[in-house]
């Protein structure tokens, strides 16, 4: 079985083609880039390398969130393209998911953290058995002060994950103390084969028509809209 995964939620890019298990090409950058105008362009690049067709995947993967708007939408939009297009089954994969998945073999709490600005971070807990990851705290989008403090109750190591995390190391040092240790810099990043590994896992497909990304928050524009109504309705 041939998968595509597809992961552009947030500053990085990845995408990888796999076979039966066997990794047969990725590509991984941190770079900011425009995604709307690398994406594509990466994926026809990994066919070219591999010969092989887009009508020759039997699946596809994508990380939905949460991450970037712009990213997480570019990828989901593309991912429910080309199955539609090809017919092909669809499978959407957490991305904290996914950057938790580097640290499978861990062993202890594992925190992945995309920065969501204005000290706030999307972010989950998981816990490795060295098999799979189980949820600890679900994905969300929290404050930075919050979070922290939630982990300090649980009182356990803890390895934070993600490109973003740096934005928040030393607080994160303050608050947590040795409980505390950090991935190194080629497992911070969120890598397709991984997001491929995790949806070979799962047993059902999307429904393309009814898919959309998991943003975990509400847009700034939409969440003034609503701030603006409550206000309207007060007496």
């Amino acid at each position: 079985m041939i998968w595509l995964g597809i992961d552009t939620a947030n500053t990085p890019l990845s995408v990888a083609l796999v076979r039966d298990g066997a990794l047969l090409a990725e590509y991984t950058s941190s770079m900011a880039l425009n995604h709307s105008l690398r994406a594509m362009k990466a994926i026809e690049e990994l066919f070219e390398k591999t010969d092989l067709t887009p009508q020759a995947i039997d699946a596809i993967a994508v990380s939905e969130g949460p991450g970037s708007y712009t990213g997480v939408r570019i990828g989901v939009t593309i991912a429910k393209t080309l199955a539609w297009t090809l017919g092909k089954p669809l499978v959407g994969i957490s991305s904290l998911r996914v950057m938790a998945c580097n640290a499978l073999y861990y062993g202890e709490l594992i925190c992945p953290l995309v920065d969501a600005r204005r000290r706030h971070v999307y972010s989950a807990l998981y816990e490795s058995d060295g098999t799979g990851l189980q949820q600890v705290k679900e994905d969300g989008h929290y404050a930075i002060e919050t979070l922290l403090e939630s982990i300090k109750t649980i009182n356990r190591p803890v390895l934070f994950v993600g490109t973003d995390v740096k934005l928040y190391k030393e607080e994160i040092e303050t608050t947590l103390g040795e409980l505390a240790s950090f991935a190194p810099q080629p497992f911070q990043l969120p890598r397709a084969s991984l997001l491929i590994h995790l949806a070979e896992q799962e047993e059902q497909e999307a429904d393309l028509h009814a898919f959309v990304p998991e943003y975990r928050r509400v847009a700034e524009a939409e969440a003034n809209w609503l701030a603006q109504q409550k206000k309207g309705t007060q007496p």
